[in-house]
C-alpha cells in the first residue's frame, strides 16, 4: 500500500506548531504538491513554511485568527490564490480551555465554539466550494477528540465543540458523496502537544513531569504521539483510504463501551 499526497495541495489549520506542524511536515515528505500553513504566530509560521518550501513545491504561511468570523473565507481565498486550488484540508486548530457546567461562562462558550466548530465549518464550506467549482474530488480530515463522546467535567464546553464537529463531519460527508469529496474525523486520545504541555504543566500546575505520571496509568505506558496521529491523518487524506467517508476513528488506548480496566 502506497500512502502519498503527490499532485495534491493541502491546507492545515493550526499548522505552525504541534500536531498541525507534524501533519504538515509529514504531508510534505509524502509528496504534497503545495501546502498552506495557517496560524496566528507569524514567527513560527515563517519558520515552518521556510523549512518546507522547495522550488515548484510551495509551502506558504497564512496568518489568521480563527476566532474572527471572516477568517475562514479569507484563509481559503489566499490559499487558492497562492496554491491554485485546494485538494485537501486538515482542521487541526483548536482551543482546549477548561470550562465545566459550574464554571463555564458565555465568553468560554463563544471562544471555544468560534475556533473549534464555527471556523472548521466555514473552512470546509470554502474548500468544498472550490472543489465543486472545479468538479474535482477532495478530502477533509477533522481532528476531533475522544472527549466528543462525553469528556471530563471540566471539559464540558470543549467536549461539546468536538461533538458538534463530529456531527458536522458526518453531515458534510453525506451531503457531498456524489461530489467525490470525502470527510472524516479522528477522535484523538491524549497526546503531549505543546498546547497540552502548557495546559498540564503550567495552567493546571501539574509540573514538567506530568506526562510521566499520566503515562504510568495508561495501558501502553505512554501517551499517543503526534506522529501516530499525523500518519493516520495522511492515510485518510490519501487515495489509499479509498471510499472512506463519514468515518469517526477513535484513536485511544481504550475501546468504547468496554468496562473500565480492573472491572470484570
Amino acid at each position: 500500500m502506497i500512502v502519498t499526497l503527490e499532485g495534491k495541495t493541502l491546507v492545515v489549520s493550526g499548522g505552525t506548531q504541534g500536531l498541525g506542524e507534524t501533519i504538515a511536515r509529514l504531508a510534505f515528505a509524502s509528496g504534497v504538491e503545495g501546502i498552506a500553513i495557517v496560524g496566528r504566530n507569524a514567527e513560527r509560521g515563517a519558520r515552518v513554511a521556510g523549512a518546507l518550501s522547495q522550488p515548484g513545491r510551495p509551502a506558504v504561511f497564512i496568518q489568521a485568527d480563527l476566532a474572527e468570523p471572516a477568517a475562514p473565507a479569507a484563509i481559503m481565498a489566499q490559499a487558492i490564490e497562492r496554491l491554485g486550488r485546494v485538494d485537501c484540508l486538515v482542521n487541526a486548530a483548536a482551543l482546549t480551555d477548561r470550562a465545566s457546567l459550574e464554571t463555564g461562562t458565555l465568553d468560554d462558550w463563544d471562544r471555544l465554539f468560534s475556533v473549534n466548530a464555527r471556523a472548521p465549518f466555514f473552512l470546509m464550506q470554502a474548500a468544498v466550494a472550490d472543489m465543486k467549482a472545479r468538479q474535482a474530488p477532495g478530502a477533509i480530515v477533522n481532528i476531533l477528540s475522544v472527549n466528543a463522546h462525553c469528556g471530563a467535567p471540566d471539559l464540558a464546553i470543549y467536549s461539546a465543540t468536538k461533538g458538534a464537529l463530529a456531527t458536522l463531519t458526518r453531515n458534510i460527508a453525506n451531503a457531498h458523496l456524489a461530489d467525490r469529496i470525502r470527510v472524516n474525523g479522528i477522535n484523538m486520545g491524549w497526546v503531549a502537544t505543546p498546547t497540552e504541555q502548557q495546559m498540564q504543566a503550567r495552567i493546571l500546575g501539574k509540573g514538567e513531569d506530568w506526562e510521566k505520571a499520566a503515562a504510568a496509568v495508561l495501558p501502553l505506558g505512554r501517551l499517543l504521539t503526534m506522529g501516530e496521529v499525523a500518519q493516520l491523518s495522511l492515510f485518510v487524506l490519501s487515495d489509499a483510504s479509498g471510499l472512506m467517508t463519514g468515518t469517526l476513528i477513535d484513536m485511544e488506548q481504550a475501546v468504547l463501551g468496554a468496562p473500565p480496566r480492573g472491572i470484570d
